[in-house]
């Protein structure tokens, strides 16, 4: 199916009217549903003037709850964001070299610069604090904080039969 100029000025007619993508396909006809949302991609068409409007036969859904105080809670909580450190260049020796396989030490950062295969592969090589792989700043690359989980209830077991008759009796 080609896209003629009326097929385009139909689809973006029916798009500002607010129809879905499917909807819009089944009036076209020739078309589907994917191929209409490419071409509003290709097209550029922006939001729309009306919403879509429901599908006959589709349930509304069901009304929202309302949170428990707990839950608003939770939500609330601000996200702990941790600052990002600043960035330090690689670090360049007295000899006027990058840091390297031959020359790099435990205390050095052994962030991994360019392309192994290619001669101007290097080390960040800047210090670390004691004991760690990376500086700051790609430590915060490399690393990011747990994600804060709800502990696991454990399921309760069922009771052998001999021990229920001795807890009931």
């Amino acid at each position: 199916m080609a896209w003629t100029d009326e097929r385009v000025e139909l689809l973006k007619k029916l798009w500002a009217e607010g129809l879905s993508a499917a909807q819009i396909a089944n009036k076209m006809g020739g078309v589907t549903r994917n191929a209409v949302i490419g071409k509003v991609h290709r097209l550029g068409l922006s939001g729309r003037a009306t919403p879509a409007k429901p599908q006959r036969g589709c349930a509304p859904s069901a009304p929202l709850k309302e949170e428990s105080p707990v839950v608003k809670e939770r939500r609330a909580e601000p996200k702990s964001v941790i600052p990002e450190p600043e960035f330090t260049a690689p670090l360049v020796l007295e000899s006027g070299d990058r840091t390297t396989v031959a020359t790099i030490s435990n205390n050095m950062c052994k962030w991994p610069i360019g392309d192994p295969a290619k001669d101007d592969f290097h080390f960040c090589g800047q210090s670390t604090l004691s004991g760690k792989s990376y500086c700051a700043y790609h430590a915060h690359l490399a690393f990011q904080p747990p994600q804060r989980r709800e502990p696991r209830r454990e399921p309760r077991r069922a009771l052998p039969a001999q021990e229920k008759r001795r807890a009931a009796g």
